[in-house]
């Protein structure tokens, strides 16, 4: 770590504006590292590192959500990719955007509506063609976080691709989405989110190790951090031990 933070101090340098974090602690958050404008140094320095070797098995987590939903937008920015972002060691993160949306089936054609409107649909589907035509999270979660965090989710499409996957075609996404494999990728998630057992009554839906109850959403969306930290066997990764608690704001729900 300290010497890959090292390398990254030598490349910011000629372009970076005043940042006041020490290099040391650039990676340590997100937020530090859009401050300091290395983002991308950072998810690669995540993505490339030898991860340690445990018996224990990751906490996995699952989000079923919808894109304009904003208790899940809030859980998406402020505890989940962050979360995500720290302890990408010992977590196993699937997204499931559909959420409270319904489908219809018109002449073999699956026909969606959902609980924001058209706009949101469109969400869903952009985040779900994204999911499937990149398949690393490492490069296609730091895209649905910009979206998500952006004012208008649809609209910023393009640009959160340009800086976090400019490799990949505006046109080829929309092709997904305007597509069959779009309409086949929302079906997917239609029969994940309405296999939930218990069944979902809001979003956003946390499902912690297979497991969801009122406790374990609580929790996660009052500090994901903390549980994911406290749930895992193995030995902890540094952000546990040298993190303080990280108590956030728990966000609305959106009822199914």
């Amino acid at each position: 770590m300290r010497s890959y933070l090292v390398l990254l101090c030598v490349v910011a340098a000629a372009s970076q504006p005043i940042c006041n974090h020490p290099p040391s602690a650039w990676c340590s958050s997100w937020e530090i590292a859009k401050e300091c404008q290395v983002e991308k140094q950072c998810l690669e320095f995540y993505s490339n590192q030898d991860l340690k070797k445990s018996s224990e098995p990751a906490i996995q987590i699952d989000l079923y959500y919808e894109s304009l939903c904003g208790g899940c937008r809030g859980f998406l920015i402020r505890q989940l990719f962050p979360t995500w972002l720290m302890l990408a060691e010992i977590i196993n993160v699937t997204l499931v955007p559909y959420g409270n949306a319904q489908e219809t089936n018109i002449s073999g054609q699956w026909v969606f509506q959902c609980q924001h409107g058209p706009e949101e649909c469109q969400g869903n589907m952009m985040e779900a063609c994204l999911i499937h035509i990149i398949g690393d999270i490492y490069k296609y979660f730091p895209i649905l976080f910009c979206m998500e965090s952006s004012h208008n989710v649809t609209k910023s499409l393009e640009s959160c691709l340009g800086v976090y996957a400019p490799e990949v075609a505006v046109k080829t996404v929309l092709e997904c989405v305007n597509g069959d494999l779009g309409n086949k990728l929302m079906h997917q998630n239609a029969q994940s989110t309405e296999g939930l057992n218990p069944p979902h009554q809001y979003v956003p839906w946390i499902v912690i190790d297979g497991m969801h109850t009122d406790e374990l959403q609580a929790q996660a969306q009052s500090s994901l951090f903390n549980l994911v930290c406290s749930r895992y066997k193995g030995p902890k990764p540094d952000p546990c031990l040298n993190s303080e608690t990280i108590p956030l704001k728990r966000d609305f729900l959106c009822l199914n």
